[in-house]
């Protein structure tokens, strides 16, 4: 008797060591995958404006990007659940890597199909980055989630805000090797995928599936999203992170144009995205620990309130006579917390509101629609900021509001008790002590 407990001491200990370790590979993996996301992100917009030669086409790069991220999504959290998040995360880091060559290829032979593949391959980086956030759940008990998620996602920190401002240098190592300055940054990218690339390899993470112990078939997106629809909480939560894309993509992805057509130098519009990449990562162990301690759903709901802040500051400078780079600062920073806090309540809310059995499909088919979201907002901020200016792209931006408050005061007077999906024979994940009410 004594042996056994001796060895399941053991066990428990080599357990938690283990999870130290992989907490510490995806942190590492943030730090790269963030400055590979973010170095072209101030860019992206102004090559594909210089490549196809009209202000309309400058949102078709980030649409690029996020409709590869909601392509990839799905057959990515396939992979992770019947393969393992080490050959998920790996494989979309690498993806990504490519698609940066293909982006310095295609600035080098002035082709906008090649530039709009690369950019569809650089998706599979933002798609891994937001799957490393439920890798991380994985890892502790459930209430705990919502802080270990956060600190994955305030991982990418570092690499996100050193990302933009790697726009200057970038530029002048391009220009060092004989390539297009504003092609250069996406020499950082290509490092900065593969090595995150080479980390997630040494994962030591089995298939969600088969920790749960599950013998039946995997579940298929679409049966996951149904299941999801019919519980009010898990529905807000969908709705909270893929709104929340959708506006925090439109809005910023057109800032850079903007600010260029206002004159304003490459240098100075790389900190500003940084100072936005800030708000996105920055404050999320503070959404972590406010959604485990006084629920997800309200977390969820401070990020609505912090996007209406934004749009308005974002509105009222576009409508002045002179653009200032104070406001457009705290814009965008105020766009970047709206984001993290909706990211993180409403993944909360998926991961503790639903049964295992649907759980890693439905993250990925969340995933993909925020991207496809994101992707035809961003579709229409280019012709909406050729014709209407940056005011008309905040408005735009700000309607898609009204779903997150409906759904939100929905999930509060409908599904205060915060039961979990039920599906016909599978046992439903308990909700831990941060559950929204």
């Amino acid at each position: 008797m004594v042996g056994s407990r001796s060895s399941a001491t053991e066990s428990a200990a080599r357990g938690r060591e283990s999870a130290a370790r992989n907490r510490v590979r995806l942190v590492c993996a943030q730090l790269l995958c963030g400055v590979g996301i973010a170095s072209g992100v101030a860019v992206g917009g102004l090559i594909a404006e210089h490549v196809a030669g009209t202000m309309s086409a400058a949102g078709f790069a980030q649409t690029a990007v996020v409709v590869g991220a909601g392509v990839l999504a799905v057959p990515l959290a396939r992979l992770a659940d019947r393969r393992g998040r080490r050959w998920s995360l790996s494989l979309g880091f690498a993806l990504a890597a490519v698609g940066a060559v293909l982006v310095l290829l295609a600035v080098a032979a002035s082709q906008l199909w090649l530039l709009l593949l690369g950019m569809l391959l650089l998706g599979s980086g933002t798609a891994t980055n937001l799957q490393s956030r439920y890798a991380a759940t994985e890892l502790v008990e459930p209430h705990h989630q919502a802080r270990a998620m956060s600190i994955v996602l305030w991982a990418t920190t570092v690499g996100s805000v050193a990302g933009p401002n790697l726009s200057g240098p970038g530029a002048q190592l391009g220009a060092a090797i004989g390539i297009n300055p504003l092609s250069g940054p996406y020499l950082f990218s290509v490092v900065a995928f593969a090595g995150a690339a080479i980390v997630t390899l040494t994962l030591r993470m089995g298939p969600p599936s088969a920790r749960a112990g599950r013998e039946r078939p995997a579940v298929g997106s679409f049966t996951a999203l149904r299941r999801a629809a019919h519980h009010p909480r898990a529905l807000f939560g969908l709705v909270a992170i893929v709104t929340g894309q959708m506006m925090m993509t439109s809005v910023m992805v057109m800032t850079p144009v903007s600010m260029n057509h206002e004159g304003m130098s490459l240098e100075l519009v790389g900190f500003v995205i940084s100072v936005h990449v800030l708000g996105m990562y920055a404050a999320s162990p503070l959404f972590g620990w406010l959604a485990d301690r006084i629920g997800a759903g309200k977390v969820a709901s401070i990020g609505t309130g912090l996007f209406v802040l934004a749009f308005l500051i974002g509105g009222f400078d576009a409508l002045s006579m002179h653009s200032d780079v104070a406001r457009v600062m705290v814009a965008l920073g105020l766009l970047g917390l709206g984001w993290s806090a909706s990211i993180i309540g409403g993944s909360t809310m998926l991961t503790q509101s639903v049964s295992t059995e649907i759980k890693v499909p439905l993250q990925g088919a969340v995933d993909s629609l925020m991207n496809f979201g994101a992707a035809a907002l961003a579709a229409l901020a280019g012709p909406i900021l050729a014709f209407g200016g940056f005011f008309a792209v905040n408005v735009m931006a700000a309607c898609i509001l009204v779903p997150v408050a409906v759904l939100g005061i929905r999930a509060r007077l409908r599904d205060r008790g915060g039961a979990a999906v039920a599906t016909e024979d599978a046992t439903a994940t308990p909700d831990g002590p941060g559950a929204a009410h």
